[in-house]
């Protein structure tokens, strides 16, 4: 399967319901925007419960969403059997996070039977307009049942 290609509903059936139970997405209102092979984009909406003393988005949400697009986007990528937990990963504040809502791109830049890497990519969106602020890198170990 190619990065970014259509996922089959089975697989898509499988991500959504795993979605569904993170309790911290959910805590922090985020929703999925986009998921393809390889490909899972986040929005979270912006709440005052999110910033920090600054009125920025805190970093830790921009690090959970960040770490969980990048998680989804290897998952999709895993056989059906298998289950994903993030190894490392490191993220770089570029710009205070600010806007309407974070917008979270995790994707596979090199997919492995064991360990998959992701780019991840944080965006302030308000309006039309969207300001980078974060981007890093991902390590994600595929967990087979039995193993």
């Amino acid at each position: 399967m190619q990065i970014g290609e259509e996922l089959d509903p089975r697989v898509l059936a499988r991500m959504q319901e795993s979605y569904a139970r993170q309790g911290l997405m959910a805590h922090l209102g985020a929703e999925i925007t986009e998921m393809r092979a390889g490909l899972v984009t986040l929005s979270m909406p912006f709440r005052p419960e999110l910033t920090q003393q600054h009125g920025y988005f805190h970093a830790g949400g921009s690090a959970a969403i960040a770490d969980t697009a990048g998680g989804f986007a290897g998952f999709t990528l895993f056989p059906d059997d298998a289950q994903v937990l993030t190894v490392e990963f490191k993220l770089n504040l570029i710009n205070p996070a600010q806007g309407d809502r974070l917008e979270a791109t995790g994707r596979v830049i090199k997919p492995g039977r064991t360990l998959t890497v992701c780019q991840l990519d944080v965006w302030g969106v308000t309006g039309e307009a969207r300001k980078h602020v974060a981007t890093g890198m991902q390590t994600l170990i595929c967990l087979r049942e039995g193993a």
